[in-house]
C-alpha cells in the first residue's frame, strides 16, 4: 500500500515495530493526543521510551526553563533541547547502533472551556535520519481550526503521527516525506504557515521550496517570508496592522514597478494620516499547482527567491479569490487593507464566470472582498501583458473591451451589461483607484 493511504493507525503501528526507530515525546496543552497513538495501536514499547505532559507552569519551567511565552517556538524548541539530550545521554550508548533516535514535542493553545481564546501552537521534532548522524530538525507553527477542544486534540495527533512517520519511512527521504504530514488531516482541520527545516536530513531544500511545498500539499493556505526569506507566523506579523498586498499570479511575470508601491503608500498614507505605517508585501497566488509537480514547484520556489532578493516581505497563496485573502487577513487585523493589483486583475475580479461555486455569486464576492475598510489599488499595464493575462484565464473574453492604447488604466476599461453597473458601483463608492 502506498504511504500517501496509510492510515493513522497503520502509520503509529508501524513506527511501534521498527526496532530502528525510538524516542521520547513532551506535549503541553491538548492532551497527550500524539503519544496516545502509539500506546493505543500496540507495541509502543518498541518505539517509546518516554512520554512527559508538563502543564502547570512552575513544573514547565522547572523541566525546561524560565519561557516569556509558553506557546512559542522558544519554548517547543527549548523541549526539543532537553528531551533529545536526554535521551541521548541515556540511551545513546545502550541501544543497538542502528537505532534512530527521536524528540517530537508541542505546546499549544486549544480551545479552552469559555471558547474565547485562539487555537494554534508550535509543533517540532528532532531525529536522526541515519543511524549516528546529528540531529535534523523540523517545527512548524499550526493553526488549530476546529470548534471543540477534543476535535482539536484528535487533529493534532494525527499531525503529529504524520511528521513521525514522514521523516523515518515515507518518500525518499525526510524531504520528500514531509508530503505526507497532512494525511488523513482536511484543509478544515489544521493549517500550518510556517515550517522550518534544518540539520543534515534536510541540506536540499530551503525555505522557499518548503514553502511551496507546504501549499502544494494542501498543509497551507498563506505562508509568508521576511526580508531574510524565513517564514513568519501571519498571526504574530499582521497582528492589528495595516496592510499594502500586492497580488500576482504566479504563472505571470512580477514586473518590477517599485513606483506603483511607492505611490500606493502614498495613497494610503493620504487616506489614513493617523495610521502606523503599513506593511508592503508582495502576493503570489496559485491554485493549480500539485505535489506530483516537483519541477513547477521549484521553479516557483525560484521566483519566491528572487523577489526576496530584492528586500521584499512574501506572501505566497493558494487562496484564488480576493474575497476569500479578504476573509482570512481580517483573521489577523481589522486595520486598513489595500489590494494592489493591475488592470487585467481587476477585470477579472468582475467576470462572473469566476463565482460559479458562490450562491451570491459576485455580488457575495464583492460584498466580502471590500469588506471593513477594504480597497483596490489598480495600476496601467502593458496591452501585451494584460492580454496575456486574460488570455490566460480561459474564460470568455466578451464581458470586457478596452480601448488600444499601449498601456491600459482603469479607465480603459468597458464591461457590457450589467456588470457595467457594478463597476460603476464599487467607483463611486470610493472602493477601487488608480495608481501610476
Amino acid at each position: 500500500m502506498s504511504a500517501a493511504k496509510l492510515s493513522t493507525h497503520q502509520k503509529a503501528l508501524a513506527i511501534n515495530l521498527d526496532n530502528h526507530i525510538y524516542g521520547a515525546i513532551a506535549e503541553i496543552g491538548a492532551g497527550q493526543e500524539v503519544a496516545r497513538w502509539f500506546f493505543r495501536v500496540g507495541g509502543a514499547a518498541g518505539s517509546v521510551a518516554k512520554t512527559i505532559s508538563a502543564y502547570d507552569m512552575k513544573v514547565s519551567d522547572e523541566v525546561y526553563g524560565k519561557a516569556g511565552r509558553y506557546v512559542s517556538r522558544e519554548r517547543v524548541e527549548a523541549m526539543l533541547d532537553k528531551e533529545y539530550s536526554l535521551l541521548i545521554s541515556r540511551l545513546g550508548n545502550d541501544r543497538p547502533a542502528d537505532t534512530r533516535f527521536f524528540a517530537f514535542a508541542n505546546t499549544v493553545s486549544a480551545r479552552n472551556f469559555d471558547g474565547t481564546n485562539e487555537c494554534h501552537g508550535w509543533v517540532g521534532l528532532r531525529f536522526q535520519h541515519e543511524p549516528g548522524a546529528e540531529p535534523s530538525t523540523a517545527i512548524m507553527h499550526v493553526n488549530m481550526l476546529d470548534p471543540t477542544n477534543l476535535q482539536q486534540q484528535e487533529a493534532l495527533g494525527v499531525l503529529g503521527v504524520n511528521l513521525i512517520h514522514s521523516v523515518f519511512l515515507a518518500g525518499d527521504g525526510a524531504v520528500d516525506g514531509l508530503k505526507f504530514v497532512s494525511d488523513n488531516i482536511d484543509e478544515h482541520h489544521i493549517e500550518v504557515d510556517v515550517a522550518a527545516l534544518f540539520g543534515p536530513a534536510f541540506e536540499s531544500v530551503d525555505a522557499a521550496h518548503t514553502g511551496m511545498s507546504m501549499l502544494a500539499s494542501g498543509l497551507a493556505k498563506v505562508v509568508l517570508f521576511d526580508k531574510e526569506g524565513q517564514m513568519r507566523p501571519p498571526s504574530e506579523v499582521l497582528r492589528q496592522r495595516p496592510l499594502i498586498i500586492r497580488r500576482v499570479a504566479m504563472s505571470q511575470p512580477l514586473v518590477a514597478n517599485e513606483r506603483v508601491m511607492e505611490m500606493a503608500s502614498k495613497k494610503f498614507l493620504s487616506e489614513n494620516g493617523a495610521h502606523e505605517k503599513p506593511l508592503c508585501t508582495v502576493d503570489f497566488s496559485f491554485s493549480t499547482v500539485h505535489a506530483d509537480k516537483p519541477k513547477k514547484i521549484e521553479e516557483y520556489a525560484q521566483k519566491v527567491r528572487e523577489t526576496l532578493a530584492q528586500g521584499e516581505w512574501v506572501m505566497v497563496s493558494s487562496l484564488r479569490h480576493n474575497y476569500a485573502f479578504t476573509d482570512y487577513l481580517r483573521r489577523y487585523s481589522n486595520q486598513p487593507l489595500r489590494f494592489v493589483v493591475g488592470t487585467s486583475a481587476f477585470a477579472m475580479l468582475l467576470n462572473e464566470g469566476y463565482y460559479r461555486d458562490l450562491s451570491g455569486g459576485i455580488l457575495e464576492a464583492t460584498g466580502r472582498l471590500f469588506t471593513n475598510d477594504v480597497k483596490l489599488y489598480v495600476h496601467p499595464m502593458k496591452s501585451e501583458n494584460f492580454y496575456r493575462h486574460i488570455e490566460s484565464s480561459e474564460i470568455d473574453p466578451n464581458w470586457i473591451s478596452v480601448g488600444g492604447n499601449a498601456l491600459i488604466s482603469l479607465g480603459d476599461l468597458e464591461f457590457r451589461p450589467p456588470t457595467n453597473l457594478l463597476y460603476e458601483y464599487v467607483r463611486e463608492a470610493g472602493w477601487v483607484f488608480e495608481v501610476r
